[in-house]
């Protein structure tokens, strides 16, 4: 068990006995970093798990309290996935086809989409900068740095690297079209077919979807619903697979929300080093977390150039924009030459009305007002699955992001279920699309990105009462 969860534990049996009281305020973290020996970091997570779970509830500069109500949630999945570890050539693209095509319907309620709600983002303000940005274009900034892209915007994304205390000089970064292609042409620079990358299980099904059109095998790894991948069953993985690559989401997970401690990372990074295997960074959701501070990538523990690290600013700020990157390491130039015998360069009107908005210094604002809406509808969508769901139904508290991972009681049928749910106006995201193996058969992704309006509830009202008659038929 780690610091962090036991620490947790023990603040729980405490307020369970009383010890602390509704409404009480418990020790701050700088006072329980003092008694406990423990750093900021470890306390930190105990009290998001307390909160996640529905015990404790933050106050703005305040601290944390016991929360004055308790809610009665659904509990958390506890155990890590278990493939059998051989590697496998994938074949999940049509089932993913026929399953997103029913997200895709406005009037469909998006409980299964990718995506959160765009009326979450600040878009007026970005049109107005992309109007102001085309205006003033100067016709040679449409060559200039034409494949790595523009440099201010390279050299923002820099400085925010730089804030956490990541040193990424803007001439290792590489700006693409969406962090989808920047995950593809990381493996692309990496892997010939044939071979074997590491993955996590379950994983974001467009991974899937990039290595069998890269025809590359996938070697699924237990990954745990809080803590994210197994890292002793990567290791055996790795000495019995010698994979080319290692492709993981250690932050706000998609689909389960989980994510890899600290510790953790520093640990996944320097036995990747050690083994000189690259790792592809998908980190699309790190600005949307929703403790006080950005939590640190596998990239901060890189010393060595083998991670890539991806992201973009689809999820937090400009959907429809299409601007990624990947911080590329040492494979930066091959990186580099992949973009320009593919797609050559990025929107140069989008990419400069992305670096007037972070140079006017709105982002950190808006980006505060998003995480606070999407923690708030977490725990309305969690209180939800709750109220509606069939008894025996786990779900993951993530730490940030917008996806929740449900497992249903044993004997459910997800893909029964969505095929159900569509019919009804309603989209999920059943587990199988995000196993090479087609595992996961009871268990779906809840997207929170989107309002819990009356909507929305009667939808999960509906879902949950599908759920509840699948389970006991």
């Amino acid at each position: 068990m780690k610091r962090y969860q036991a620490l947790a534990d023990e603040l729980a049996h405490s307020i369970q006995a009383g010890v602390f009281r509704p409404g009480e305020r418990l020790p701050s973290v700088r006072q329980t970093c003092a008694a406990r020996k423990l750093s900021p970091a470890t306390v930190f997570q105990a009290y998001y798990l307390l909160e996640a779970r529905g015990l404790v509830e933050s106050r703005a500069r305040s601290g944390y309290y016991v929360a004055s109500r308790p809610r009665l949630l659904p509990p958390e999945p506890e155990i890590a996935s278990r493939p059998d570890g051989d590697s496998s050539s994938v074949d999940v693209s049509e089932l993913v086809f026929e399953v997103l095509q029913s997200a895709m319907d406005r009037e469909v309620v998006p409980f299964g989409s990718a995506f959160p709600s765009p009326l979450l983002f600040p878009l007026p303000k970005l049109g107005r900068a992309v109007a102001a940005t085309a205006v003033e274009l100067d016709p040679w900034s449409t060559v200039d740095d034409l494949t790595p892209g523009l440099g201010e915007l390279r050299r923002q994304i820099s400085q925010r690297y730089l804030i956490d205390g990541i040193d990424v000089a803007a001439d290792e970064i590489v700006i693409t079209n969406g962090a989808m292609e920047a995950l593809t042409l990381s493996i692309a620079a990496v892997t010939t077919p044939g071979d074997a990358v590491l993955v996590e299980s379950p994983c974001f099904y467009a991974v899937l979807q990039t290595l069998e059109r890269n025809g590359l095998r996938a070697i699924e790894v237990p990954t745990h619903p809080r803590d994210g991948i197994d890292l002793a069953a990567l290791e055996v993985a790795i000495r019995r697979h010698s994979p080319r690559a290692c492709w993981l989401m250690p932050t706000f997970h998609n689909p389960l929300g989980a994510t890899v401690p600290e510790a953790g990372k520093r640990e996944l990074v320097a036995l990747l080093a050690e083994h000189a295997i690259p790792l592809i960074e998908d980190d699309v959701y790190a600005e949307l977390h929703f403790g006080p501070k950005r939590l640190l990538p596998a990239k901060a523990f890189d010393r060595d150039g083998l991670v890539m690290h991806c992201s973009s600013f689809s999820k937090c700020l400009a959907p429809g924009y299409r601007i990624g990157w990947v911080a590329a390491g040492r494979f930066r130039q091959a990186i580099a030459r992949n973009k320009l015998t593919t797609t050559l360069n990025t929107n140069v009107p989008a990419q400069l009305a992305i670096a007037r908005y972070l140079q006017r210094g709105s982002y950190d604002r808006h980006l505060r007002r998003l995480r606070s809406t999407l923690a708030e509808q977490q725990e309305q969508y969690i209180a939800a699955v709750a109220r509606h769901f069939p008894a025996g139904t786990r779900v993951t508290r993530p730490l940030g992001g917008y996806f929740a991972w449900i497992e249903l009681p044993d004997g459910s049928d997800a893909l029964a279920l969505q095929r159900q749910a569509v019919r009804n106006g309603i989209s999920i995201a059943p587990g199988p699309i995000f196993s090479a193996r087609r595992g996961f058969g009871h268990c779906l992704r809840l997207n929170f990105g989107h309002p819990l309006d009356a909507r929305a509830e009667a939808a999960m009202q509906q879902l949950g009462a599908m759920a509840v008659q699948a389970s006991q038929g």
